[in-house]
Order: C-alpha cells, then structure tokens, then sequence
C-alpha cells in the first residue's frame, strides 16, 4: 500500500490524526469528557449533512458547526445551569435529526455520507492531508501554550479559578480544541467511531502508570501504532480502515489491562523478579 499515493496519503494523515488524538486524549479522559466527545462528533452528522446539501464542503461546514455546538454546550453548562449530560443529550439528538432531514429533502443520501460515518481515509487528497496538518498544528499548539493551565482545569478546577488560571477560556478552548479534533478525524474512523480515538489511548496510558507524562506518551505510541496496523489490516484483508484502527486499539487497551503493574497479580509476579 505504501507504494501508492493513496496508502502514502493515509499512511501520513492517520499518523497526524493518531497524534492529535491521543495528545487531547489525556484530558478528555481526567476532565471526564468522553461523553461531550461524543456528543459533538454524533453533531457533526448535521454539519456534514448541510454541506452535502448545500453542495460546499462537509468538513468545512462540520468545522464550523462542530465549534459552534461545542460552544454551545460549554454555554448551556455554565448559564443555563443544565447539566452537562443533558445538555450533550439534547444537542446531538437535535443536530442529528435535523442531518437526517436535510439529506432526506436534499435527496443526497449515498455513499458519500456513508464514508463520513464511518471513515474512509484512503480518499484523502495531499490538500486534506495539509489541511489535517494546519488544523492539527492549532490544536497542539493549544495544548502546549496552556498546558500546565489544562492540567491544573481537568485535576481541579475550583482552585484552578482561585490560583488565576482563566478557567473560562481554558475550558472552551478545550472544547473548541476536541471539537477540531473530531472533525480532522472523520476521514479517518468516521463520525460513529471518532470517540474512541479520543477515549482509548489515554485509557491504555493509565493501566500502565498513574504518572501524567508517561500516560500521555503511552497514548501517543498505542494511537500511532493502532493507525499503521489497523491501515495495514485493512489494506492486507480488504477491511473497513476506520472499524480495523478502532479494532487493533481495544486489543491494545485489552492487553494493556491484562498486564498492568496495578493489578494484584501482576504485582505479585513482578516482586517475584
């Protein structure tokens, strides 16, 4: 697959895909927003929808409408005073509902659609790949600028407000930050697969150490090493890339569970060396 231009494409775009994710992923899991993440990626099929409709871009509108949802919820949490589950639960249902009526009047169901909901990376184009690279370099760039001001929101954000951090702008730019990461990350998983690129590498980091640095490390090698494998799967099986990505990751987290130095009996076996 290497040898074509379409494998070279994939090959690179999932490796910047499997690093943004799993960079987010740390504080998706400690902030507990696995399901917002959720929530604005099933959102994002009434982005798509309009694009397909409006006969633009799809990634362009479920950026778009993907930041204002996210928005949109980190709003309706802290004024509407609704609590943040209730808040996701009404927001996705609602934009998925309306994507599902604005294709249906449109006509425009077909497999274009179908790749958005389930990923279809091998159609990207060295235009997206670049594009995934300017998004992405956005997204690190949040979290390096503010990175021991988002570790100090996701552990506790009371005395995060009351040592000065700007909680507020932290914590919508953490929203807006995972609203980009999802909508780079549809070409490659899907909008029904993307939460486990966010959810999973963190969650394998933390069977192997409670120690922050070596978790979000642990995610960025479990998340490289799922995409190249799960594209090679998929290449070598003729599989769907998104499904095998997500596949290879949950055998690593099972692993990773199965071998973790906080279980009982792996401790038992390691003071035995």
């Amino acid at each position: 697959m290497i040898a074509y231009g379409f494998g070279q494409r994939a090959l690179i775009g999932g490796i910047l895909i499997g690093i943004i994710c799993a960079s987010l992923s740390f504080f998706v899991v400690t902030r507990r927003l696995a399901f917002v993440g959720m929530g604005i990626s099933h959102a994002a099929f009434g982005g798509v929808s309009i694009g397909i409709a409006a006969g633009i871009n799809p990634i362009a509108t479920a950026g778009i409408f993907c930041c204002l949802i996210a928005l949109f919820i980190g709003w309706l949490t802290r004024k509407g005073k609704i609590h943040e589950d209730t808040a996701i639960g009404i927001l996705f249902s609602a934009a998925m509902a309306g994507g599902v009526l604005l294709v249906r009047l449109a006509k425009a169901y077909n497999l274009d659609l179908m790749s958005y909901l389930f990923g279809s990376i091998l159609t990207l184009t060295w235009t997206d790949v670049i594009v995934l690279a300017v998004m992405g370099f956005f997204v690190l760039a949040f979290i390096i600028l503010f990175f021991k001001e988002l570790l100090f929101f996701v552990f506790d954000e009371e005395t995060a407000l009351a040592s000065g951090v700007p909680v507020r702008f932290v914590h919508y730019g953490l929203l807006l930050a995972l609203a980009l990461t999802i909508v780079i990350s549809i070409k490659l998983v899907g909008i029904i697969l993307v939460s486990a690129l966010l959810v999973v590498p963190a969650a394998i980091g933390m069977q192997a150490s409670r120690n922050y640095r070596f978790v979000i490390l642990a995610s960025l090698v479990a998340s490289t090493v799922s995409i190249i494998a799960g594209l090679y799967l998929s290449s070598r099986f003729d599989l769907a890339s998104g499904a095998s990505v997500v596949i290879v990751l949950f055998a690593i987290f099972l692993l990773s569970v199965a071998f973790s130095p906080i279980r009982k009996y792996m401790l038992k076996l390691y003071s035995r060396k």
